[in-house]
């Protein structure tokens, strides 16, 4: 999944970046990278690990200039190492650009083997600096025109911020498979752009709209300008977004996050009704969740199982040894909500199993007379090529074993998802009011943007990415023979 975030035009670009990635830090904890702009030239520094221990303060003052992009990654293509972390940044014939990218690319392989054969040399495994490469062979003249142009050999799921010494440069694919937001500081002179609008709220700033996809926003001194480059598709909005990786707090292509997760635990509950005394979250992600089903259903909500906070979610993190450590230092039971009781308990999803198997066995630990696990999305059988680090159909228990075999295998009493049609349902029911900056929709704030709305087609909404449940992938994959391997070390 991964994080960007942009702003142009503000004397606190750096320390801006550094609170909007800290507001994405949910997206992506393996490493995080600013790059800045001077109007000149272009300042990187990027490192391993979380946003606050990356960027000190003596870090930040180092990346000089009134424009900066940022990024929060955890690997989904190529490995999790320094020289992967992004945003990856160059110098070529045609000047200097950094770029920041959330999503995957489908045809990544095959456009880098092509590369390579004409003697491109990579300096990562990350299928982002295929983009790089082909931004640099391109003979358009302007930096958005080569952009669309490199972007025009790929194919897949990106998100992208790219920075140039006089621009920011914003773009989103055709199929708007990963969230990108646009927003104004007050005052009207910078613009910031982000995977989420709740980056907005930490810095001040107003959302105006969400980028369209397919759509390529330019910001300069001179203001917004926007351009559709890339022919129109269907819209493939990762509904997964809503069910987990969105903050809550977010509304991402005019839907809530909030009120799709309480919607979905709603169904649930009249969908997979059970007798019980308590209803749990596993905390924080499935906690909305929970709140619809325990409305819909009358049964109490109890905190029965107490996070760390410090500790990061065990579902992005990149070992398999590191997630089973993770579930015991992240969460615990509360005896004196769960002994005796008779516990519901609402996740949000189940992929591998290994997660629910120790959570429920921590739930009887702590008393529990019966333990009844609820899902609030179906049973995910296929693996994600758009950005989601699930990257063989082994890993995914419910493509080998049947709703009964993971009940038995979790050790709960039973075991319940909620249907694909329930889901889509649900999220549809939270679309809020299109709405811009402006109040009419059209997010073009103080006339620099072109007038757009936020959903041309609100029918197009209806077509999410479901592939992880349903195996039916709206772009084409084909599997790399094996992953590439680094041989170079950063000492």
């Amino acid at each position: 999944m991964c994080g960007v975030f942009g702003i142009f035009n503000h004397p606190e670009a750096a320390n801006l970046a550094y609170l909007g990635l800290h507001a994405l830090q949910h997206r992506g904890q393996e490493s995080a990278g600013i790059a800045t702009s001077d109007g000149d030239q272009l300042s990187l520094h990027r490192g391993m690990g979380h946003v606050i221990d990356v960027f000190p303060p003596e870090q930040l003052a180092r990346l000089k200039g009134d424009n900066a992009i940022g990024h929060v990654r955890y690997s989904t293509a190529g490995g999790s190492m320094l020289k992967n972390a992004q945003p990856i940044a160059v110098e070529y014939s045609r000047g200097s650009i950094a770029i920041g990218h959330n999503g995957n690319l489908t045809n990544a392989d095959t456009v880098r083997e092509s590369l390579e054969a004409r003697g491109s040399i990579f300096q990562s495994t990350s299928d982002t600096e295929a983009i790089v490469h082909l931004i640099a062979m391109s003979q358009q003249k302007s930096p958005e025109d080569r952009i669309a142009d490199a972007l025009s050999h790929v194919k897949g799921a990106y998100s992208l911020l790219c920075l140039t010494p006089t621009s920011m440069i914003a773009v989103r694919d055709p199929m708007g498979f990963r969230p990108l937001c646009l927003g104004r500081m007050p005052g009207g002179g910078a613009y910031t752009v982000a995977s989420e609008p709740s980056s907005f709220d930490l810095i001040g700033a107003e959302y105006i709209r969400d980028i369209e996809p397919g759509e390529l926003v330019v910001v300069t001194k001179s203001g917004v300008k926007t351009a559709r480059p890339f022919a129109e598709s269907a819209r493939s909005m990762c509904i997964f977004e809503y069910v987990y990786f969105a903050r809550p707090d977010s509304t991402l292509d005019g839907i809530s996050v909030y009120e799709a997760r309480k919607n979905l635990g709603r169904k649930l509950a009249l969908i997979h009704p059970v007798e019980a005394d308590v209803v749990v979250p596993v905390p924080d992600s499935g906690v909305p969740a929970t709140i619809g089903y325990s409305e819909a259903s009358g049964i109490p909500f109890e905190l029965g199982l107490m996070r760390s906070h410090y500790v990061g979610r065990t579902f992005i993190e990149p070992q398999q040894s590191i997630r089973h450590f993770g579930v015991r230092l992240k969460l615990n039971p509360i005896s004196s909500v769960l002994k005796g009781k008779r516990v519901v308990i609402v996740d949000d999803s189940l992929i591998r199993g290994t997660t629910s198997r120790k959570i429920v066995k921590m739930v009887r630990a702590a008393g529990a007379t019966e333990v009844h696990m609820r899902i609030s999305s179906p049973p995910t059988k296929w693996p994600c090529y758009y950005g989601i680090d699930t990257p063989t159909r082994a890993e995914l228990i419910a493509s080998t074993h049947s709703v009964e075999e993971i009940n038995q295998y979790i050790t709960s009493d039973t075991l319940a998802y909620l249907p694909l049609e329930a889901m889509h349902e649900a999220v549809l029911q939270a679309r809020r009011p299109a709405l811009g900056a402006n109040g009419n929709g059209n997010g073009n704030g103080n006339g620099h943007a072109r007038s757009l709305p936020v959903i041309s087609d609100p029918k197009r909404l209806e077509s999410f990415c479901h592939a992880c449940w349903t195996g039916e992938y709206p772009v084409e994959f084909t599997p790399p023979p094996k992953q590439r391997q680094m041989r170079l070390l950063d000492i």
